[in-house]
């Protein structure tokens, strides 16, 4: 006769199995996953299956949530190509400042990291852009009149071009602050039309 603490820890699978689905935030669903797996090691050696219980700790358990956790770090990521002076005075630079707190608060919220990679100048920028070294620009927007730029024009904005169409229409929906526009540009290969 099984004893009644075997029917509790296989009530666990199922229990484990439904939070794991019904989970949003990947990181917690790796964790998650980690406990599914130690329920179904102990449910295989109580139930007397040695080997498949080693064969789900080591393989099922502890290699995917390592792979898994290997791809959600990398693949959960947004790359912004900034122009390396412009970082650089993000300090001194209210606007930039604010605009880089916003852009991480709106991808926070769906577990992403906003990574800042600096080029040089602006054609570095745009290539990087075109050759999908990044998923998103951000340079100065200059102030201009008809005799050209304004120097010394306090009031800064910033124009954001992306060549992901997901990413344009969450920043586009989602980014409050005034001065800042945004571009949508298809890639040569997507075939896309601007």
């Amino acid at each position: 006769m099984i004893d009644s603490y075997i029917y509790v820890i296989i009530a666990l699978l199922p229990l484990a199995a439904s939070m794991l689905v019904l989970q949003v935030n990947p990181y917690h669903a790796l964790v998650i996953r980690g406990i599914l797996g130690a329920v179904a090691v102990l449910v295989y050696a109580v139930l007397g299956a040695p080997d498949v219980a080693l064969t789900e700790a080591l393989v099922g358990t502890m290699l995917a949530i390592t792979l898994y956790a290997i791809t959600v770090r990398s693949s959960l990521v947004m790359r912004l190509g900034v122009i390396k002076d412009e970082s650089v005075e993000a300090d001194e630079d209210h606007h930039f400042g604010q605009l880089m707190d916003e852009l991480r608060t709106i991808f926070g919220k769906r577990h992403m990291r906003l990574e800042l990679v600096t080029y040089t100048n602006m054609q570095a920028l745009h290539r990087a852009l075109l050759d999908k070294e990044v998923h998103a620009t951000c340079s100065r927007a200059e102030h201009s009149d008809q005799n050209g730029p304004v120097p010394g024009d306090e009031e800064r904005s910033y124009h954001t071009t992306t060549r992901v169409q997901r990413i344009y229409e969450i920043i586009q929906n989602e980014l409050s602050l005034p001065g800042t526009t945004l571009t949508y540009v298809s890639t040569p290969e997507s075939g896309e039309k601007h």
